[in-house]
């Protein structure tokens, strides 16, 4: 067994809590907050306010929530929260008795909020079975986003953040990894960035210029994708479904993508999202990208989120170039 695993839990009563709480198949994967983040006064805010959010949205139904992972895990509350915030009439029981029922229920449920937050599934930090499973982390991410979409002035505490471990289970034995994870925004890092980035300047100090960049970016991106007979001439527009840049990407990291991992002409504001969010994973995973970007402000148009992103290719290879 992994030494770090036994690390994690400072009292031998906890681990094996865990243990019998927490059956962990071969080749299964789960991740959880460390007890020693149970207890963070920020989490426990956190935790009070969306109690106290759901309590309030939904007292007319004569709906007390107590407890986040006991009350939400059976999908009743979840169902009530989406009809009253989105005016959703979903096609599932008010109330399922069963496992088999609950789980048909979490799926129409979570497959609703997913379209309502045009999120894709690789965006998703949560899923029926961690719900199902009371799972706390899962269970915070998903209450979150339907709190930013449908009350985005509702006053979460930024910065709450939590230690997780990932727990595998292996042929080996169990094989760990720790890491900080965010649940609201690190608005520290997002003021810091928007404090020190030049594009904030190059829009409000010197639009003047701006011409001048996006010259700039085109002659490097005609450069690369020109090679198969495609010619970009506007910034704003061409990179919003994602395609150009999957492209650029393609030719400058040197790898062919496969067609079926992407919508080569898309026809919705789906399919965009999809090829962008491809596109910025290609290049978090590329180590390229160090910042978060909204995939919708580039599907939206945004100028300067495309720019940024045009950046992140631009100074690593014309870098090689030169």
């Amino acid at each position: 067994m992994d030494p770090d695993f036994l690390n994690v839990f400072t009292q031998p009563a906890a681990l094996n809590q865990f243990l019998a709480e927490n059956v962990i198949a071969q080749g299964e994967k789960k991740k959880l907050i460390k007890p020693t983040s149970s207890n963070n006064p920020k989490l426990e805010e956190l935790k009070l306010l969306l109690i106290d959010w759901i309590n309030t949205t939904l007292k007319e139904e004569h709906i007390v929530v107590k407890s986040l992972e006991e009350d939400l895990y059976d999908g009743l509350v979840l169902h009530h929260l989406l009809e009253k915030l989105g005016s959703l009439k979903l096609d599932v029981d008010k109330i399922a008795l069963t496992e088999k029922k609950q789980h048909q229920k979490l799926s129409v449920i979570l497959e609703a909020v997913a379209k309502c937050l045009q999120l894709e599934e690789s965006q998703l930090k949560w899923s029926v079975e961690s719900i199902l499973t009371k799972d706390l982390l899962s269970t915070l991410h998903l209450l979150v986003a339907i709190a930013k979409h449908f009350r985005p002035n509702l006053p979460m505490p930024p910065n709450v953040q939590v230690e997780t471990i990932t727990i595998e289970n292996t042929s080996r034995g169990l094989k760990t990894a720790s890491a900080v994870e965010y649940i609201t925004e690190n608005k520290e890092n997002l003021e810091a960035q928007s404090k020190d980035d030049a594009f904030d300047e190059l829009f409000s100090r010197a639009p003047d210029k701006l011409d001048a960049v996006k010259k700039v970016f085109l002659q490097f991106v005609n450069q690369h994708v020109g090679k198969l007979g495609l010619n970009v001439k506007d910034i704003e527009s061409q990179f919003a479904d994602g395609v150009i840049l999957l492209l650029l990407i393609g030719q400058l990291e040197g790898y062919f993508l496969n067609l079926r991992d992407f919508f080569l002409t898309p026809a919705s504001t789906t399919e965009m999202l999809h090829n962008v969010n491809l596109a910025l994973d290609l290049l978090t995973d590329g180590g390229l990208l160090n910042f978060s970007v909204n995939s919708e402000d580039i599907v939206n148009g945004d100028m300067k989120t495309t720019m940024r992103i045009l950046y992140c290719l631009y100074s690593k290879y014309k870098a090689k170039e030169t």
